[in-house]
């Protein structure tokens, strides 16, 4: 995953991450993306709603940066097929 330090964290719009007002799991490049799907369940203190924009997010970004995401909503994040 490529390298975010706290200066370029810190610089990010509230918009470039799955929970923005947390500042939880940045979507800048595809390498984030990944690891936001892959971590998503392990963001503590955020609401079922918060979960379905964080979500809509991902995906978003998934698409512009040409992750292929399998789960079709958080609640499979995890889940063995």
């Amino acid at each position: 995953m490529a390298k975010l330090d706290a200066d370029k964290r810190n610089d990010l719009e509230k918009g470039e991450f799955a929970f923005p007002k947390q500042r939880k799991e940045p979507l800048e490049n595809a390498s984030h993306v990944r690891n936001a799907i892959a971590r998503f369940n392990q963001v503590e203190g955020v609401s079922d709603s918060e979960r379905d924009e964080a979500w809509k997010r991902v995906t978003t970004a998934a698409k512009k940066f040409g992750v292929e995401v399998k789960e079709k909503s958080w609640r499979e994040v995890g889940k063995k097929e």
